[in-house]
This record gives structure tokens, C-alpha cells and sequence, in this order.
């Protein structure tokens, strides 16, 4: 049976037992909490955790998940995958044990004529809690299982909560038995190789409190309702309903092995190693498709990393095997070709797909060469030194100047027998760069504990009537304060203020929030942010000017109307310039991110290469002609399926409900999911000027824009300058690119005449150094501090031309400058000097301190700089220090 027909077997069943069927939700869900979604449950933690009423009884879906907290055993073992399909069946307050338990057993059984997948209830065992002898009087009494196979486990197997206090419960698990050739007999408890886990129901009736239920403490309470959470690892299933060994002969996967082969020259299962390298480029390739159709772009920190290295090691596994050529796109489209059938986002948008991952192989093989070629230099130290660790500084090295993560260099290192220096490396590292990774939205809320929210939340949505005016009476709902319900907020107060309905746009879809005030008799609240609790309850963060708010007032709540006006036009002028990219550069140039606020817009966008200074002009003339073609502004509400039929263009990474709110500007000009308030004209946007394009990470561009009266401003601020440059050269305004141009050459000439003049300068002191020359044993040293000024390129063209003098002595030249209060370095070390063991790198450690600098290179020259000038004359006398030494 092939995996998408279990996907629908799966859903079918569930559907016709009343569930409703939930698409998969991103794998980048907003949770703060996660990197990725990486269980079924994810998008249900709202209802399990009681922030929200659950919109059904009774759900099912087929969840998209990432794990990453084992990339290395991926290709060691055959176990371990980064992406997996969970197919779950959730029950909130709804059915219980028994449905839950009754429900698996029979799409387990049931025929596969009839629907079911048709396993042998003879080699299905399950386990249960040892606490729980109701799922085992279940398993035994209605579905007739012999005690024998039911199996009691303690809470570590048979236990689950979310590794916090609050909802948990006991698990019964339903295992395969694949025969003796696959292990020892005994169940699960004994064996689970042989005895395959496929499915996980999960009894949610607990609280849990500080000390978890699965290390033995009882749990501290009750849920008020009881929740079914399951899983069922949908590859797990595919191995033994397809009769393979494991997940990576499955239909979905073998594939992509294949492929491999054929572009590697080399066999599977053949060898060890290499068979783990297919598997490796198996796995990451499939889980690099699914996160790059979900919006994640390859980039240095959080989820763009994990993709980075997930790439990455495609890559160099496919060079190991063999591949002399670029191989990523071949094995996109493989993938693509595979998982459509279930995911059509996957072929719908394999264009961006496929770029995003070649432009990221392209950027690795520039670097892979040479960073091998400096990784196998710092094995060769580690040898010479006896020692079975590369430094630290190595590591730091190759990621900061050549792109390796430091998990491909552990990697290679092992390989090799040798270990990394990772305390070292971190060290470095965190001298260089502290990485912020929190989004705004998390730093406002997304860490927060909400728990204050949940009656105001149960109670019902916001009546957000922005769209229609701009001022509202409205009911205070609560007040809250320093994250406390409190019943009154005086003047002076910041105060949190709950209303049953509201003017004012809470910030979502890009869109700050408005400004506005909370109005009543002697009462005044200035309202500085407004943002959206579990995406329905409206949020006023506010400071009481004057009087008191009590909880139960009717109050005028007002968005501030020059405030929305202008951002109405950021708004609109976004979806202005979104649909002229992708008029100039096509359908795969698709939104990544944006924000606008009043007279401004940014832009992200997913695509590979700077934009030429043609494609920027086009792009503002598209986005202006709009404007001034004064097209009607249209919204209206309508399922996701007719929304995406008609061609609405909608959000990476956003999990949209089953209807949505479609803004509609001239027709097919430009149709998106968006939430937002907007002009009701496209000229009344105003024009749009852009100010610039730049990239934001491998694989995305971002662009802003100026729009209305902030666009007039802008270009008033630019005439009046160029009619000042325009007057201070004497021409039109008209000639002043051309003459400005001509100044240009003429300054570029002249600085080269005075870099000639000044290393003019510089050569004729060569004697001079050659003079200084001191004699350490049998070696020439020359270790001085260069003329002021003298830069890095300079200070190397001096150090080799004082190394030529000494002919066939051997000589090292130390060469310390001062220009703009860095110290740049170099040192040389002759042929017949490093004959003796001299080496140049070795002696950047001598005085590398002294300045404060770092660098290394060949045996034959090092370089780099440091930022202490102060220690010129100490570093000098160390490095002569350290010569004798090595002399002696």
C-alpha cells in the first residue's frame, strides 16, 4: 500500500466517525516554544491547555513534523528521520479511552478490501501504564486481546506530558511484531526492534505539577474534561504495510536513493558508510523541500540554520559519493515528484523550491573546497603536535570565514579520529556575536503566560469594527495590570484594558497596531500598542491620562484618524508593490514577511540575486501606474478553497481558518489573504517611492518604500539636494550625474598617483629594515613596527620585499602596522627558514595577544590584524622572545 493511500485511509476513516479533518499546519508555526511543529498536537495546545474552546468535539489530521534533535544518527541508524507525517485523532472533551482504543484498533484490522490497512490482530501487541488497568481491561474485554500481549510499562515508556506543568495523562501503545528474524520474543519490553511501535494513544485526564507523573510523582489534579491526543507515524506504517526492511525502502524514500545513484556513480548497499551517506541525502533532502515550501530560507541562526545545515550535508554526502557536479535541484524535483500527490504546494511552487536550494548549494561549493583544503592543513597540525583535538580557533575559523557549521566540522573531525575543541569554539563565538532570536510578536506575548486570558478568550471573540468606523462604544471587560486582573486603573497607570468590541487594528499580517484613546466621562486612556491574544481577543495596551477605568465601563474607544489613514497606505501600497515584483520578476518572487506602518512599507521576498537597477525602476512604475489607474479596493469573505481556486495569494507559515477575508485591488492586479485595513482606492495610496533592495538572508531580498505624504517628503528632501550639488558644481540639474561622474575618475586617478607616491615612499625604506636585521642562532629576524599609515596590501608588498633581500639566508620579516587604530600584521618566514621548523602561522600566537589580533595563514605567510596599538612594542619583543626559543 503506498504512503499517500494511507494518508487517505487514515483521514476517511476518521471523517466517517465524525471527526473533522484539519489540514497540516506549517511547519514553522508561530510557537514560540518550538523550532518546528514536531508532533500532531501542536496546533491543538490551545484547546489541551484550556486557552481556547475547541471549535469541534472531535478532529483528525495528518501533521507535517521536523525533529532535529538527532541530525547526527540520520544515515547511522534506519530509525531515525527529520521529517515524518503523524496521522492523529484528537478528542477534546468528546469520546475517551475507549473510542480512542476502539477507533485504532479497527482501521488496524479492518480489511484492506474495506478500507482498513488489514494487519493480523495475531502480531498486534499493546502497552499500557502500570497505573491504568482500565486500558488494559479495554484492550482485553472489548477488543479481545490476550493478556499476554498487553504489556504494563512504567511512566518513562507509558506516561506523557509536555515537559511542563499542566495537562499529561497515561499512554497505551499498539506495537508490530516483524518476526523472530528481527530480535528476541518477550513483547515489547524485551525487543523494539522486532516488535515495532506504530501508534500512540494518549489518555489526556491529568494535571500535572512540578515533578512529572513519568518518574513516579502523582499528578496534582484532574482535567475538568478529558482529551484524546494520538499518533500514528505514518512512515512506520508505510515500512511494514509495504514489506521493507526500513522507512528508507519505503515508497517515498527509495526513490531519492536512487537518484543518488545515478548521479553519484555509486551503489547502495554496498558499504556501510556510503549507505549511510544515501540515507542522509535521502532524509535531508525531503525535509529541505518541506521547509522551504513552508517559507524558511537557508540563513545563520533558528530555523534557517537547520535548513542551512540540512543542505549542506546533501551536498558534501553526494561529493563523498561521487557527484562532480551540482546535484540539490535534481534531487528537489525527485521530491517534488514524490510528496505532490499529498502536498501540492510542493509542485505548485517548485520553482522557488528549486531555487532557493541551488542558490544555497552554489554558495557551498564556492567555500567547500577550501575549507576542506584548510580543515585537512589543521589535521595536519593536530598531528604534528601529537594531539587528537583541533583547536577551537580552527573551528571558529572555518565557520566565520568560509561558512562550515561547526557540525559539519565535528563531522569531518570524526571521521578522521580526532575531536573538536567545541568549548573553545563557543567561546569565540560568543566574543563575535550574541544572536538575538526572538520576533517581535514573541517578545510581546509569545513567552508570556496566558493563562490570565482564558476566561476573557472562552467568552468569545473581539468585535473588531475597524473596517467600518473609526470610533466605537464599547464594554470593559477587564483591566488588567502587571499581569494581574485588577477592578479599577487610575491616572497615571499603564493598564491593560479588555473591550467587548473595538476600532482600533490589533497588530497582525505585517500591520502595526493602531494608535487611538479610551474615552468616557472624565476619563481619558491613551492607547500606545494593541495586540491579539489566541488571534481573537483584542489586547489595549494603554496609560490612564486622566480619571479612573473600572471594569463594567461603557467607554468611547477611537483610532487615532491620521494614524490609520497612513496606515491604510502602507498597507495597500504593500500589496501595490508585492503584485509589481511579481509582474517584473515572476510568480516565484512570494512574500516572506513584511511591515507597514504610516508613510512606510517593507517588504520581504523570496527570491536568489540582487536586483538590477532596471528591475527597481520597473518595479516602482508598475506600482505607481496602479496607483494612478485609481483601481477600486474590494474585500470580501469566502472559504479558503474558493480563495485559492480564484487565486488569492496567501502567507508562508500562516495557519488559516476555514474562512478567510480576500482584499481584491483592479481585479487580477493583485488578489491576497489579508486581514488589514486599506484605501478604498488605489490612488489613494499615493505615490510610492522606492528607497532600496538589499538581501536579509540566502535566498531572500527585502525592498522599501515610502508611500503618500511621506513619498512627497522624501522627494522634496532629494530635489533640494540635488539642486545644492547642482549649484556648488555650477550645471543644470540635469548634467549633474555626468559631471559628478567626471570628479569620480578624477579623484580615482589622483589617489592612485598618491598610492604610488606612497609606496614609493615605503620601498625606499627597505634597506633601512634589511639594516635592523638580528641574528637569533642561525636565522636573519626582522620584527618592527611599519611607517604610520601603512595598510594591510602595503605591509605585505614590504614584507616580501625585505624577505628577497636576504637571498638564500634564512630570514623571517615581522612586520607590525598602525593605520586608523588597527594593527594589520604580517610575517614571512624564507624557504631555508621553515626548513629549520620555522613556521609563519606559529608565530602569530607570539604577539597576537599583545595587539589584541587574530590571523593565520601558510608556513610560509600569515596575516591578519589587531585593534590594541598599545602593544606594538610588546608584541614586537615577544615574537623576538618566541624566535629564540624555537633558535635554541
Amino acid at each position: 500500500m503506498q504512503t499517500h493511500e494511507i494518508r487517505r485511509r487514515f483521514l476517511e476513516h476518521f471523517v466517517r466517525a465524525g471527526h473533522t479533518e484539519v489540514p497540516s499546519a506549517p511547519l514553522s508555526l508561530d510557537d514560540p516554544t518550538l523550532l518546528f511543529v514536531n508532533a500532531g498536537m501542536v496546533q491543538f495546545k490551545p484547546y489541551f491547555l484550556g486557552q481556547e474552546a475547541a471549535p469541534y468535539p472531535r478532529a483528525t489530521s495528518v501533521q507535517k513534523c521536523v525533529r532535529t534533535g538527532d541530525i547526527e544518527e540520520v544515515g547511522v541508524t534506519t530509525r531515525h528521520n527529520t521529517f515524518f507525517q503523524m496521522a492523529g485523532n484528537f478528542s477534546f472533551g468528546d469520546y475517551f479511552k475507549e473510542g480512542a482504543i476502539t477507533y485504532a484498533w479497527e482501521l488496524l484490522t479492518k480489511s484492506q478490501e474495506d478500507g482498513g490497512y488489514g494487519f493480523d490482530p495475531e502480531r498486534l501487541w499493546v502497552t499500557a501504564y502500570e497505573s491504568d488497568p482500565e486500558a488494559a481491561e479495554i484492550w482485553s474485554k472489548k477488543i479481545g486481546i490476550p493478556a499476554e500481549r498487553i504489556q504494563f510499562r512504567d511512566g518513562r515508556d507509558n506516561y506523557w506530558d509536555m515537559g511542563v506543568p499542566g495537562p499529561g495523562g497515561p499512554c497505551s501503545e499498539i506495537y508490530f511484531d516483524r518476526g523472530p528474524a528481527h530480535g528476541k520474543d518477550g513483547g515489547p519490553v524485551a525487543d523494539e526492534d522486532r516488535y515495532l511501535e506504530i501508534w500512540n494513544l494518549v489518555f489526556m485526564q491529568d494535571i500535572r505539577g512540578e515533578q512529572s507523573p513519568k518518574y513516579g510523582h502523582p499528578p496534582i489534579g484532574s482535567l475538568p474534561k478529558k482529551n484524546i491526543d494520538t499518533g500514528m507515524g505514518v512512515e512506520r506504517v508505510a515500512m511494514l504495510l509495504q514489506g521493507v526492511e526500513n522507512v528508507y525502502e519505503t515508497d517515498l524514500l527509495r526513490p531519492i536513493i536512487a537518484k543518488a545513484e545515478e548521479l553519484t556513480g555509486s551503489s547502495y548497499g554496498v558499504d556501510a558508510e556510503g549507505d549511510r551517506r544515501f540515507r542522509v541525502i535521502a532524509d535531508h533532502a525531503r525535509s529541505g523541500a518541506m521547509l522551504i515550501a513552508d517559507g524558511i530560507n537557508p540563513g545563520n541562526d533558528g530555523r534557517g540554520y537547520v535548513l542551512r545545515r540540512l543542505l549542506r550535508r546533501i551536498v558534501r554526502s553526494a561529493r563523498l559519493l561521487g557527484a562532480d557536479k551540482p546535484v540539490i535541484g535534481e534531487f528537489m524535483k525527485t521530491v517534488s515528484d514524490l510528496m505532490a500527490p499529498s502536498y501540492p504546494e510542493l509542485g505548485t511552487d517548485f520553482e522557488r523550491i528549486r531555487n532557493v536550494a541551488v542558490a544555497e548549494e552554489a554558495a557551498f561549493l564556492k567555500t567547500l573546497n577550501t575549507g576542506s583544503k584548510l580543515f585537512s592543513d589543521a589535521v595536519d597540525e593536530v598531528a604534528a603536535k601529537g594531539s587528537k583535538t583541533i583547536p577551537g580557533s580552527a573551528a571558529f575559523k572555518l565557520h566565520d570565514t568560509y561558512g562550515f557549521p561547526i557540525e559539519l566540522t565535528l563531522e569531518m573531525a570524526s571521521e578522521a579520529g580526532l575531536s573538536v575543541d567545541e568549548a573553545g569554539f563557543r567561546s569565540l563565538m560568543a566574543e563575535q556575536v550574541a544572536m538575538a532570536k526572538a520576533d517581535a510578536q514573541a517578545r510581546k506575548h509569545g513567552h508570556a503566560d496566558l493563562s490570565i486570558y482564558k476566561e476573557l478568550v472562552d467568552r468569545g471573540a473581539t468585535e473588531f469594527t475597524g473596517f467600518d468606523e473609526l470610533t466605537s462604544e464599547a464594554k470593559v471587560l477587564a483591566l488588567i495590570a502587571d499581569g494581574v486582573r485588577v477592578p479599577v486603573a487610575t491616572a497615571g497607570q499603564d493598564v491593560e484594558v479588555i473591550l467587548d468590541r473595538s476600532p482600533l487594528y490589533a497588530e497582525s499580517g505585517g500591520q502595526i497596531a493602531d494608535r487611538g484613546s479610551i474615552t468616557g466621562t472624565g476619563l481619558k486612556l491613551t492607547v500606545n500598542d494593541v495586540q491579539k491574544i489566541a488571534k481573537k481577543l483584542w489586547v489595549h495596551k494603554t496609560t490612564v491620562e486622566q480619571g479612573q477605568i473600572t471594569e463594567g465601563d461603557v467607554v468611547l474607544a477611537q483610532a487615532d484618524p491620521a494614524w490609520r489613514r497612513g496606515a491604510t497606505q502602507g498597507h495597500s501600497g504593500t500589496h501595490m508593490v508585492h503584485a509589481a515584483l511579481r509582474q517584473i520578476l515572476g510568480p516565484n518572487a512570494v512574500q516572506a514577511g513584511s511591515m507597514n506602518k504610516p508613510g512606510y512599507l517593507r517588504f520581504d521576498f523570496n527570491w536568489t540575486g540582487q536586483l538590477s537597477e532596471s528591475q527597481k525602476v520597473d518595479i516602482e512604475a508598475v506600482s505607481n501606474d496602479a496607483v494612478g489607474a485609481d483601481f477600486p479596493v474590494n474585500t470580501f469573505v469566502t472559504d479558503l478553497t474558493k480563495a485559492k481556486q480564484m487565486g488569492a495569494m496567501a502567507l508562508f507559515g500562516e495557519n488559516y481558518g476555514d474562512e478567510v477575508r480576500v482584499v481584491e485591488i483592479g481585479g487580477p492586479f493583485s488578489m491576497e489573504l489579508c486581514g488589514g485595513t486599506h484605501v478604498q482606492h488605489s490612488s489613494q495610496i499615493g505615490p510610492i517611492t522606492l528607497l532600496g533592495e538589499s538581501a536579509i538572508g540566502s535566498g531572500k531580498r527585502r525592498v522599501e518604500a515610502f508611500v503618500g505624504l511621506d513619498s512627497y517628503k522624501y522627494l522634496a528632501k532629494e530635489r533640494a539636494l540635488l539642486a545644492g550639488v547642482a549649484s556648488s558644481l555650477k550645471v543644470p540639474s540635469e548634467e549633474v550625474p555626468a559631471r559628478v561622474e567626471q570628479l569620480v575618475e578624477r579623484l580615482k586617478v589622483a589617489e592612485k598617483e598618491l598610492e604610488r607616491s606612497k609606496m614609493a615612499a615605503v620601498l625606499s625604506s627597505v634597506s633601512t629594515f634589511v639594516e635592523q636585521a638580528e641574528r637569533i642562532g642561525s636565522v636573519l629576524l626582522v620584527a618592527v613596527a611599519a611607517p604610520e599609515g601603512v595598510g594591510g596590501g602595503d605591509l605585505r608588498t614590504l614584507a616580501t620585499d625585505i624577505r628577497g633581500r636576504f637571498g638564500t639566508d634564512p630570514a623571517i620579516v615581522v612586520l607590525l602596522g598602525n593605520a586608523d587604530g588597527k594593527v594589520p600584521f604580517v610575517v614571512t618566514v624564507n624557504k631555508p627558514a621553515q626548513e629549520l621548523g620555522f613556521k609563519a602561522g606559529d608565530l602569530v600566537g607570539a604577539f597576537g595577544p599583545s595587539i589584541a589580533g587574530r590571523g593565520g595563514g601558510k608556513p610560509e605567510m600569515a596575516q591578519g590584524a589587531g585593534s590594541d596599538p598599545s602593544g606594538i612594542g610588546t608584541g614586537l619583543a615577544a615574537v623576538r622572545a618566541r624566535v629564540a626559543e624555537l633558535a635554541s
